[in-house]
């Protein structure tokens, strides 16, 4: 969805100097058509298992997007009572929600309650507890489901890997027997589910298979305690490649993989794919301020920086940098450089802040405007207005429409909950 039409970069039908023009810079872009065809793909590769898909919205909570995938008939994964106040604002209907997350506050599992999620995933024994009294005070059940830690190394980086050993997520496998013992002599949290996620960018369906075929054995455990587990929630972590080089399995490799597994496990299934539908169906456009060289090194400071995309600060993540004009560029994104490197930096007061290191990039003067690529994901809603900087705002392309989904913040927005 975005390319190079007469050396100008497009989204869909959109030019997206149009946009930088028009909506100004720095500006998170999205293409509600990838959106669309992400989705659908999962969809397709795992229509054999009839999952209930709910998107990971901490991938990007924008209305807009909840909205589009509500219509598409998604459901979602939440993991904050405020992700939850999204879903329910939005329209979704409760019984396709799942609440996840390791640290949920006594007032979120009870806004929960009261919504009537589909199901809540405990990721502790005590978590277990606590909801069995709130239920119980309020002559309420709710469908549980444990989140397992199973002890799995999905490889990828140390950052986004959540099923290893020491985990600050869910419940470790051998000490999931005594929960599910705990859970039957519950009456209002009903423990109905088993749950892993064992990290996002899983490289390839090995890790997730291992993980799959340990939960199918506390199956058969929770059984021989009176429990009757009625289906899984596999997680997501479907990887999307950033580098050009990169090369990952596909959604259609992890349905394959888990498809035997599962067929005929007579178990419902639930899966919580975020990055994979949205990452690269989005943008951050940014613009250049200044240009200078240091020590033999060109740098173009631009407009964003870690606190509208904090991934490569964080994380050390890559993302693809490329100029919105490029007279000889080709499809999809290959754009004439220079012999010179150059590093892309933000305006933030931090040595750790750039976008980007030694990119090939053509000569760059003041007022060029550049994409960020795949930054649909884990950008906006990771943004922060660090150094009283208002947060940009996000556009949504529509073929050869856009329309502006979140305004741009101003200083007073700034203030607007302060008092002095």
């Amino acid at each position: 969805m975005f390319a190079y039409h007469r050396g100008q970069l497009h989204c869909e039908r959109v030019p997206l100097a149009d946009i930088a023009a028009q909506v100004g810079t720095p500006a998170y872009v999205y293409s509600r058509t990838r959106i669309e065809e992400n989705y659908s793909h999962i969809v397709q590769a795992f229509a054999e298992l009839d999952p209930l898909i709910c998107y990971a919205v901490k991938a990007n909570s924008n209305l807009a997007v909840l909205a589009l995938l509500r219509d598409l008939g998604s459901g979602f994964d939440v993991v904050s009572g405020g992700e939850l106040y999204r879903v329910m604002y939005i329209g979704a209907d409760p019984a396709r929600v799942a609440f996840a997350g390791a640290g949920k506050t006594e007032h979120e599992l009870i806004y929960a309650l009261d919504c009537n999620v589909g199901e809540i995933n405990v990721e502790s024994a005590q978590e277990l507890d606590v909801l069995e009294q709130l239920a119980s005070q309020r002559g309420q059940a709710t469908r549980v489901a444990l989140r397992v830690n199973p002890g799995v190394d999905p490889h990828t980086h140390h950052h986004i890997s959540t099923g290893h050993a020491g985990s600050k997520f869910g419940i470790d496998l051998d000490q999931v027997p005594r929960v599910l013992e705990q859970a039957a002599q519950y009456k209002h949290a009903r423990v109905q589910g088993l749950h892993i996620h064992i990290g996002s960018q899983i490289p390839n369906p090995t890790p997730l298979v291992e993980a799959v075929r340990k939960l199918l054995d506390l199956v058969e455990d929770a059984q021989r305690i009176g429990i009757a587990v009625e289906g899984l929630d596999i997680g997501g972590g479907f990887p999307v490649a950033y580098r050009e080089d990169e090369t990952f399995a596909t959604v259609q490799d992890f349905a394959r993989a888990v498809k035997p597994l599962l067929k005929n496990s007579g178990l419902t299934m639930r899966i919580e794919p975020g990055r994979r539908i949205v990452a690269d169906a989005g943008i951050l456009l940014c613009q250049v301020q200044f240009v200078k060289h240091s020590a033999g090194r060109r740098i173009a400071v631009t407009d964003a920086g870690m606190n509208t995309l904090i991934r490569p600060a964080l994380y050390d993540a890559y993302h693809n940098i490329v100029p919105l004009h490029c007279p000889q560029a080709d499809e999809p994104l290959r754009a004439a450089t220079s012999n010179e490197l150059t590093d892309i930096a933000g305006p933030i007061c931090e040595s750790s802040d750039y976008l980007g290191r030694e990119r090939a990039l053509p000569e760059l003067e003041r007022g060029d405007v550049l994409a960020v690529m795949n930054a649909g994901a884990y950008s906006a809603t990771m943004a922060s207005n660090y150094n009283s900087r208002p947060r940009p705002p996000e556009v949504l392309i529509e073929k050869d429409t856009y329309r502006i989904i979140r305004r741009r913040e101003t200083w007073d927005d700034l203030l607007a909950t302060e008092l002095a």
